[in-house]
């Protein structure tokens, strides 16, 4: 196994950015003190997180916040826009997109109301390079929260349709003038549509899963802030928590959202963590875990190796942390956290969300339990429950 060090200080916002290419350095450039978020240092830290979760995906993403829903997307999303109006980055929705507002302004609303909604193949008139003409969307608005929970703007989850809509028409046309090859023309048309139909079943499963990944982001940006002791600490801990997110998403968009290995999980987790020796020893056999189960076990992962590495097993040299698993016939599931060699530990005097997440968020994924017990050879954590996620 490749040897584990301890996790590198957080970096700023402002740092990330300049590491996402065009779109963040035009972030960076742009004055927001003459717009209504104001500059970037007073940014909510739900804000920061929702364009983290936007760069690191490879689906085309677009989101709106602030009064003026300011717009922000991400790398995917830019040849989108390709041939319309400069300035893109915090542009306000309603002049941007003015061309096509009146075609939007529903599902806008309804998301700002707190619903989200879900249309195939919108026809919208567009003007893209000084050329006019009809364009088709499938998209999904969704509402995202402010640090108070409040509604402060939509994400919209979006894939233009415009050649698929013109070939599918095309192809009813030729059916028409052509009775010869109906037969013919009829295969097509049933090849098309079920291609069609697998299109919108990926397209409601992308969507899904990034509502429940939006929504795990709001869940630690919030539960974060109301427990930590400052803001400066809630922020180190938000990026910390959100780094390890996007790092298991990346997993699982590499996986294509299928079932994930649990071995691969917990190293992707646990690789900011890497020092010199052996301080991690993995032990369990082949397993697959549900996209939600993985995200949660890398979450919980995390926790756990940051605690050792400031007050138990990482915070020497001499510590080591076993960590196994276990699977029966019945998909029942265990999973064991086990921390020797390092300093004496004693339970805390409060819990904050870390205690929290790992005791009862991560094992809701399992419909099961967690507990976390602080011996004399030091921190242990059990978690009990079933891969099947419907158990």
């Amino acid at each position: 196994m490749t040897p584990l060090r301890p996790a590198s200080d957080p970096e700023t916002f402002e740092d990330y950015l300049r590491g996402q290419g065009w779109i963040g350095e035009a972030i960076l450039a742009k004055r927001w003190d003459e717009t209504s978020l104001g500059p970037i240092e007073g940014w909510p830290l739900a804000l920061k997180a929702t364009i983290r979760l936007a760069m690191g995906s490879r689906q085309h993403m677009v989101f709106f916040w602030g009064p003026d829903l300011l717009q922000f997307f991400n790398e995917a999303y830019s040849p989108t826009i390709v041939g319309m109006p400069p300035d893109p980055i915090g542009a306000p929705f309603t002049q941007y997109w003015a061309e096509v507002l009146e075609g939007v302004r529903p599902f806008a609303e309804q998301a700002l109301s707190g619903r989200g909604t879900w249309y195939e193949d919108l026809p919208l008139r567009l003007t893209r390079g000084g050329v006019t003409k009809d364009t088709y969307w499938t998209f999904s608005y969704s509402p995202l929260h402010d640090d108070e929970g409040r509604i402060a703007g939509f994400m919209n989850v979006v894939n233009e349709t415009t050649k698929t809509v013109e070939a599918r028409n095309a192809l009813t046309e030729a059916n028409a003038r052509a009775t010869g090859e109906y037969e013919k023309t009829r295969a097509a048309l049933a090849s098309q549509r079920e291609a069609e139909k697998r299109q919108r079943l990926l397209q409601r499963e992308l969507a899904h899963r990034m509502k429940n990944t939006l929504a795990m982001v709001q869940a630690v940006v919030t539960q974060s802030l109301r427990h930590a002791p400052s803001l400066d600490e809630a922020a180190e801990v938000v990026s910390a928590r959100i780094q390890a997110l996007g790092r298991a998403q990346e997993m699982l968009t590499e996986a294509n959202w299928e079932a994930s290995d649990i071995r691969a999980v917990l190293e992707t987790a646990l690789e900011p963590h890497r020092d010199a020796g052996e301080r991690f020893r993995l032990d369990g056999p082949l397993l697959d875990l549900s996209s939600q189960q993985a995200m949660g076990l890398a979450l919980a992962a995390h926790e756990l190796a940051t605690n050792a590495a400031k007050y138990g097993a990482l915070a020497g040299d001499a510590g080591r942390v076993e960590v196994s698993w276990t699977a029966g016939e019945d998909k029942a599931f265990l999973f064991r956290w086990s921390e020797s060699g390092g300093p004496a530990v004693a339970a805390p005097s409060r819990k904050g969300f870390g205690s929290r997440l790992v005791e009862r968020v991560v094992p809701g994924y399992f419909a099961g339990r967690g507990e976390l017990r602080y011996g004399p050879e030091g921190l242990s954590y059990s978690l009990r429950g079933s891969l099947d996620p419907e158990a």
